[in-house]
């Protein structure tokens, strides 16, 4: 599966369009997590804790957009983007999203 931020695909065209696609996480720390990172917090600088949930969130929320992706038909997603939210105290909600295509490639010389 080829995912881009960008609304194209050097060297491909869009052929056609399937339509918006999406992965969602929901993502909680446990309650032993938030006390380490409280301890960070107090230190200030980097909070590992948080950052590793938030990396599990992204990933997890990617991987499903690309399953959704390709059991709807396509073999590329566009426009790709990242949108996170805070639910509650310590639950995030992450979605990844994009617009769902199938391209072939552009026969010949890519043009840059």
């Amino acid at each position: 599966m080829l995912v881009t931020t960008a609304n194209d695909l050097s060297g491909y065209r869009v052929v056609r369009h399937i339509g918006v696609v999406r992965g969602l996480s929901v993502r909680s720390r446990n309650v032993f997590g938030n006390i380490g990172a409280s301890i960070q917090i107090l230190f200030g600088g980097s909070i590992p804790i948080y950052a590793k949930l938030a990396e599990q969130a992204r990933q997890e929320a990617y991987d499903l957009l690309v399953q959704h992706a390709a059991a709807a038909g396509a073999n590329a997603i566009i426009a790709m983007r990242y949108d996170a939210n805070e639910m509650a105290a310590a639950v995030t909600e992450v979605i990844a999203y994009g617009t769902a295509v199938v391209v072939e490639p552009i026969p010949g010389p890519i043009q840059a």
